[in-house]
């Protein structure tokens, strides 16, 4: 992959326990755009709500935001982030209009016990179609390390690769990488100010 490529990831952070009690709280979504020489070329912010369905519109929100052309790759930290605002891939791919890749980073046996124990009705059932209208989870060796990618627009051998390109090391691709900690440093930030520090 070339030095230049660049790819958008994306992570979110919220403080507190990841339980019913953070519901309809607000998690920060945050987007870094990095080359694959590993440097930073744009930061943006996004938020969607703990426990909710929003988290789709917020990284189109952001996608859009950043307008970004030269992006070749969406690289996302998560397919449920904020609790269970899972996410729909279709949707994002259509909207960014690039390759997205969601990458994963322990084994699992699947969401749909979880979102059992902590939804119901209408709630559950939206977020199970959802869930699993997911692409397949497939296990990728990098660096001595295995993750686990679902990817739409790129074949899974491609998608593959995308993301031992955008892993000088360690198991978790730099884009993601650099997102979290960008995610939490905002979150803590706005923590912060909350609480008038």
């Amino acid at each position: 992959m070339k030095a230049g490529t660049r790819a958008l990831g994306v992570a979110e952070s919220f403080r507190g326990s990841s339980d019913a009690s953070r519901e309809g709280g607000r998690s920060t979504v945050a987007g870094a755009v990095v080359r694959a020489d590993r440097v930073l070329d744009g930061v943006g912010y996004r938020s969607c709500t703990v426990g909710d369905t929003d988290a789709t519109d917020a990284v189109g929100r952001l996608v859009d935001d950043l307008g970004r052309p030269d992006v070749r790759y969406v690289l996302l930290g998560a397919v449920a982030p904020a609790w269970y605002n899972v996410l729909d891939l279709s949707t994002v791919h259509e909207r960014a209009q690039r390759p997205v890749l969601a990458v994963t980073f322990e084994e699992s046996k699947g969401l749909e016990a979880g979102l059992e124990d902590a939804f119901s009705g209408t709630a559950l059932e939206e977020r199970l179609e959802r869930y699993r209208r997911l692409p397949e989870r497939r296990a990728v060796e990098v660096n001595e390390e295995t993750v686990y990618v679902r990817s739409v627009g790129l074949e899974p051998s491609a998608a593959a690769e995308v993301v031992r390109g955008f892993t000088p090391e360690g198991g978790r691709p730099e884009p993601i990488r650099v997102a979290r900690q960008a995610a939490r440093a905002a979150d803590a930030y706005a923590e912060s100010l909350a609480l008038g520090e």
